[in-house]
């Protein structure tokens, strides 16, 4: 699962964007990464390990509706079923 968001453009302002993607690990969880910063400037980067699916899943929508909030828009996103597609062609 992925989502892309970001702040809508403002004359004189630059673009910020919020990352947030759900990845299986190799030890038995899920891993929940964040990463957000200015459109092709700086960045910061997260990482926060989960046991099961469904915990990561309702951290990445509550920080998605965090971000909604501060006016960001989401502009790409993926479910887990697009994924799993995706890795089985």
């Amino acid at each position: 699962m992925r989502i892309y968001m970001q702040t809508p453009p403002v004359d004189g302002s630059p673009l910020r964007f919020y990352q947030l993607q759900i990845q299986e690990d190799l030890i038995d969880g899920w891993t929940l990464i964040r990463e957000s910063g200015i459109q092709g400037g700086r960045s910061s980067y997260r990482e926060t390990h989960y046991e099961c699916r469904e915990d990561a899943e309702h951290a990445l929508l509550s920080l998605r509706d965090q971000q909604l909030r501060r006016g960001f828009q989401t502009t790409f996103a993926t479910s887990m079923a697009t994924a799993a597609s995706a890795t089985d062609s």
